[in-house]
């Protein structure tokens, strides 16, 4: 099993066939995170919420019940008040320019910190805690999730300018976030097949969403310093759209069995229902031994 640190999903065609959808997926998000600011792009994430439940809904014969409907308005909601106050894209001149702004203090000190946490939960709590402690393996994939979407950043940057025909391939720093890209996605995958497989994901998709969108705004604040160059107004907008965002999400899982006879669906019985089927279907016989 994935929680004990087995990786036998890794053999399975439906495993293959979401990671398949999941990569046609994130490389639309990393090319949207090389045309915008990531304070826009990563809250907005919270819709893909919405498409599974309304796919489930239709598909998978899961009922979205009122208060389902209701999260998905508010998602809506929060959705189009950061759109309406994002920050503008500034415009960057080469990846060394997104290198020098990694290398402020600010962000040195973030990312150190970063990666010291996401290590000691890793080697020293997660051996212990890790399969009766949510926070742990959702933790490490969020504390590294910050850092590759600000690697995704400078990668897709430097792509964007590359077609333009301002070449970025020939620069260190190109391949350096490329690498530091590899390193976090692997990680992050580990962790969250992990959690998946010991947590129910009506539990881990919220905490998930939460930690991880929190902790990718406060990487992006420290390194672009997007705030600089907005009114109270505009961060006051983006605050309340992220915080209707948060209740969106929180009132589609927290109500996911308010319903005729518990089947409902917040998203937690949305997304559970082809990687939950999955697992049980893999492990039924050995559990039941």
């Amino acid at each position: 099993r994935a929680g004990s640190g087995g990786y036998g999903y890794l053999r399975q065609p439906l495993w293959w066939a979401g990671m398949l959808t999941m990569i046609v997926g994130e490389v639309a998000n990393f090319a949207a995170y090389a045309f915008a600011p990531a304070v826009l792009v990563t809250p907005l994430g919270a819709l893909s919420i919405i498409v599974s439940a309304v796919l489930a809904h239709h598909l998978l014969a899961e009922k979205l019940h009122a208060f389902g409907w209701l999260g998905c308005l508010l998602c809506i909601v929060g959705s189009v008040e950061i759109v309406l106050n994002a920050p503008e894209e500034k415009e960057i001149e080469g990846v060394k320019e997104l290198f020098a702004m990694a290398m402020r203090p600010g962000f040195v000190t973030y990312a150190a910190l970063t990666v010291g946490l996401a290590a000691y939960l890793a080697t020293r709590v997660y051996p212990t805690h890790g399969t009766n402690n949510i926070l742990v393996p959702i933790g490490i994939c969020s504390l590294i999730g910050s850092l590759s979407v600000m690697s995704c950043k400078a990668l897709g940057t430097a792509l964007k300018l590359t077609f333009a025909g301002r070449n970025q391939l020939f620069e260190a720093e190109t391949w350096i976030c490329a690498a530091i890209v590899g390193a976090c996605v692997v990680t992050q995958m580990n962790y969250l097949n992990k959690a998946l497989d010991v947590f129910n994901t009506a539990v881990v998709t919220p905490i998930y969403y939460v930690m991880f969108t929190t902790l990718t705004l406060t990487a992006s604040s420290i390194m672009f310093r997007d705030y600089l160059h907005q009114g109270a107004r505009e961060i006051a907008g983006q605050t309340c759209g992220f915080i209707t965002i948060l209740a969106g999400v929180f009132t589609l899982h927290v109500t996911k069995d308010h319903g005729d006879g518990g089947g409902g669906v917040g998203v937690g019985n949305v997304q559970s229902g082809v990687v939950k089927r999955a697992y049980r279907g893999m492990y039924k016989d050995r559990d039941e031994e």
